[in-house]
């Protein structure tokens, strides 16, 4: 019955979105903002904290080694993704910029499901890769690194933002996502000018549902800095995952050669990349459970 319950309030959000960006009367856009804010509370309440934190907002990043590095994300995005799917989460991209060689410039998305925080929260960190490119002629091994990012999902109602504090940007999404979005400004870029973090979201059709998306992105980001101030933890968990990107600062390593994984955290080791970069990730997920458990 609550689900039931969940989606019919999530086809009438939907609704008002679309009124929200078509409608001119101002009367009735208020009217549907006034009910907008309702059913987003109603389903909040439906969902409970519990429900909310089921869910992970993930960053992926090339750092040092170029379009290798870029082509690794692409690599790592896909695991994530191939993970997801046997885990039955369901995966929202918010973000994404394509290299021309295939690579993630960076991807952003959302993990929805049983225990995604709590399993994807050890990914955080800077993921080294040693392998022999495609393009390298004399077999030399490359060394690269791309961060990865994963924060509890905060919804935007969760954590007030001082609107004075932010700057909301339009521009022409791009990339993936087929004809329709670009044929306007749907896609939006927030600053939070106090500390200027920058999120963005272009995946979806309208404008209205991307903004959403990325004032939820900050929220999130907001609410672990403010978090880590009260635990008195200096900088922000993101900033603590990521480092400089710098080759040597890693969390994990992925030697292709010797066909080897290890956590450089559980100073653990396992074998079968490819395996691992389909997806089947739980031995590694396990094991970083177990340690930080004890």
């Amino acid at each position: 019955m609550m689900d039931a319950r969940k989606e019919n309030i999530q086809k009438e959000l939907d609704e008002l979105k679309e009124i929200l960006e078509n409608e001119k009367d101002e009367d009735l856009k208020q009217l549907a903002r006034e009910d907008k804010e309702r059913l987003e509370k109603e389903i909040q309440e439906l969902e409970g904290p519990h429900e909310r934190m089921e869910r992970a907002i993930v960053e992926i990043r090339p750092a040092a080694g170029g379009e290798e590095a870029a082509l690794f994300a692409s690599n790592l995005f896909r695991m994530y993704q191939h993970y997801a799917k046997k885990k039955d989460w369901e995966l929202t991209i918010l973000d994404s910029d394509v290299r021309e060689m295939g690579g993630y410039k960076d991807v952003t998305f959302v993990l929805k499901g049983r225990s995604a925080y709590e399993k994807m929260k050890h990914e955080g960190g800077v993921h080294r890769v040693q392998r022999i490119p495609e393009t390298e002629k004399s077999g030399r091994i490359h060394t690269s690194t791309v961060t990865v990012a994963v924060l509890p999902y905060v919804a935007r109602q969760d954590f007030k933002i001082n609107p004075k504090e932010i700057r909301i940007d339009v521009y022409r999404a791009s990339g993936p996502g087929g004809q329709y979005v670009n044929k306007r400004d749907s896609a939006v870029r927030v600053t939070h000018l106090p500390t200027g973090i920058i999120t963005t979201s272009q995946s979806s059709r309208t404008q209205v549902q991307n903004k959403e998306n990325a004032l939820s992105v900050m929220a999130s980001k907001l609410a672990q800095i403010e978090r880590e101030k009260k635990e008195k933890v200096v900088g922000a968990k993101r900033m603590t995952q990521i480092g400089t990107g710098d080759r040597s600062e890693k969390v994990r390593t992925y030697n292709f050669p010797q066909d080897r994984i290890t956590d450089h955290r559980i100073k653990k080791s396992w074998h079968n990349i490819e395996s691992i970069l389909n997806g089947n990730m739980d031995p590694i997920v396990k094991a970083l459970q177990k340690i930080s458990d004890n």
